[in-house]
């Protein structure tokens, strides 16, 4: 399995490295944990830490919450120098155990199989409304979905497209003003540009003069948010699998779903999620790479390659903390 790329600075390098190195080879990810003891690494350096001892302060000071983040992220950091901590103790160095935090509740999302897409696209493709006047939204349901799982997008973002957002030359859509008010680019595959340029024939003819790629019953207003919410519910309850997840999914699950598959394909094909996890965060309009790899972390099947490809999955693992398995 391939080994982080990050390179360590700090008097504590070798013992973040050998954390690591220890994490990956008992079947864990690791990847996202990397990142921010890179973080920590550099924290270190500039604050000019350089006795290899976690002491409390050097703790406390890495604890204090920073106003751009939440309470969940802090305590991930946090939990992650305890994992560092306890390593150091393990090979006879006295470093100070930061203690668990109270995390506010965090709703895991339902991670789709392949069943369970396959049912759910085949309950949207069946879908016909009876009143004859909102047949037309079932299209309009086939492709906004199909956007949703394959494209990882958000809710708002695919009722919110109007058709001047739609490149259908180049299969490129035009995100604007998402969730901290920035725009981004979101590319097609060639298959999915087809079925919006034969969708947008269609619903020009019935709606020629409608602004919105989307139109909602009302063509002068985009399709809402509540009304795609609702009917992903509706048709979720038309598959053999409603009822029997812990977690029913949502439209939002589908933008998980896209996450979680995406970065399994790419661990599938050797392919090192640190060069892609850019690339892959500005796709989906993250601030940064730490929120892209928390959506993977969430899910137990973010670790289906990893297991699969493990070798020593008997072994005993100590304390493994909630985000780690």
């Amino acid at each position: 399995m391939n080994q982080t790329r990050y390179h360590y600075e700090s008097a504590f390098a070798p013992y973040i490295e050998g954390l690591i190195k220890q994490k990956k080879a008992d079947g864990f990810i690791y990847d996202y944990e990397a990142y921010i003891l890179k973080i920590f690494d550099r924290f270190c350096l500039d604050n000019g830490y350089a006795n290899p001892l976690i002491t409390r302060d050097i703790a406390m000071k890495w604890a204090l919450q920073r106003e751009s983040e939440g309470i969940n992220y802090r305590n991930q950091r946090v939990s992650f120098l305890r994992q560092l901590s306890l390593y150091m103790n393990s090979m006879g160095i006295n470093s100070y155990i930061p203690r668990f935090t109270p995390s506010a509740a965090v709703t895991i999302p339902h991670i789709l199989n392949r069943e369970e897409l396959q049912a759910l696209f085949e309950a949207v493709d069946t879908y016909l409304p009876e009143n004859p006047r909102w047949q037309r939204l079932s299209m309009e349901y086939q492709l906004l979905f199909r956007l949703y799982y394959c494209c990882g997008m958000r809710l708002a973002e695919g009722c919110n497209l109007e058709k001047k957002d739609v490149d259908l030359e180049n299969g490129i859509l035009t995100i604007r003003k998402s969730k901290g008010r920035k725009d981004r680019l979101v590319y097609m595959k060639d298959d999915l540009t087809v079925l919006c340029r034969k969708y947008l024939q269609k619903i020009t003819s019935l709606l020629p003069d409608t602004i919105w790629f989307f139109p909602g019953r009302t063509p002068e207003r985009q399709i809402q948010k509540t009304s795609i919410d609702k009917k992903f519910k509706q048709l979720w309850g038309m598959t053999p699998y409603a009822g029997r997840c812990d977690k029913e999914p949502t439209v939002q699950a589908l933008r998980h779903t896209f996450v979680v598959n995406r970065m399994n394909e790419w661990m599938a094909e050797g392919i090192p999620l640190d060069v892609m996890m850019p690339y892959l965060s500005r796709y989906l309009g993250h601030s940064g790479i730490e929120d892209t790899m928390y959506y993977y972390h969430q899910v137990s099947d973010a670790f289906r390659v990893v297991r699969q490809k493990d070798l020593v999955s008997d072994r005993v693992i100590p304390e493994v903390v909630p985000y780690e398995g």
